[in-house]
């Protein structure tokens, strides 16, 4: 018969995954590509909505690369 494979603790069976997937790697290489465009929108005092009614890009996506980059649009009056 077969013998049993003792694995270590903290040892996985899970081989070269760094976590993120290609595909999510990929969509925040994306966003890292407008951050500068839209950090730069920021820095005039617009709000997120407004930002994006000016570049058709979706609001939420918006905060969320701003979120990730560590800046921030006016708040709506």
């Amino acid at each position: 018969g077969k013998t049993v494979q003792e694995i270590a603790s903290g040892i996985s069976g899970e081989s070269g995954l760094s976590g993120a997937s290609g595909y999510s790697e990929r969509l925040r290489k994306e966003r890292d590509k407008l951050a500068p465009m839209l950090k730069a929108l920021a820095a005039t005092g617009i709000t997120s909505s407004a930002a994006a009614t000016q570049t058709r890009i979706r609001q939420k996506r918006i905060e969320l690369i701003a979120r990730e980059n560590g800046f921030k649009f006016a708040s709506p009056k």
